[in-house]
């Protein structure tokens, strides 16, 4: 193997299958038989391409296992995404949604998901992508339902009346 070569010897490559075997990670798994074949004298080309991967990733992977032994071959724990919106900001976005859009500040007759976007980066400072803005109202309990929308200027006994007069079929 050119370049880089397993330091660690604490394992040989009958043990390292055994270990790929007893394991419940199916990547880590994978990753020992690839370096199985490596400590077995197979070129990093073959043996990366053998295991579905590519050279410079089984590379990185005898970097791990020299560092760390098989623990390092597991992938680490990313952790949990804090939401941009406290749970402050979340109630206000739920008190915008129920009280509708003002056409003279926002613009719109109906909130859509970019209108409501561009509002919590104004109110907020905070920049979300539209699809964030979607997942925020469905954890608050909305769905994407599309009612008709009215004019704001419209008169509703003007068309109760229209109505009235119009001829029937």
């Amino acid at each position: 193997m050119s370049g880089i070569e397993i330091t660690r010897r604490d394992l040989t490559a009958g043990e390292l299958r055994g270990a790929a075997g007893k394991s419940r990670d199916a990547k880590a798994a994978r990753r020992m038989l690839a370096l199985a074949l490596v400590l077995e004298g197979v070129d990093r080309t073959r043996a990366a391409e053998t295991c579905g991967m590519d050279r410079q990733t089984l590379r990185d992977w005898v970097h791990r296992y020299n560092a760390e032994g098989l623990a390092g071959l597991s992938d680490r724990w990313k952790g949990v995404r804090v939401p941009h919106l406290s749970p402050a900001q979340m109630t206000e976005l739920g008190a915008w949604v129920e009280a509708g859009p003002d056409p003279a500040r926002d613009g719109v007759v109906r909130w859509r998901r970019q209108d409501l976007q561009r509002r919590i980066a104004t109110a907020f400072g905070i920049e979300v992508h539209e699809r964030t803005v979607g997942k925020y109202l469905a954890s608050l309990g909305y769905r994407r339902l599309s009612v008709r929308p009215q004019h704001p200027k419209s008169d509703p006994g003007a068309q109760a009346a229209f109505k009235k007069t119009s001829p029937k079929r």
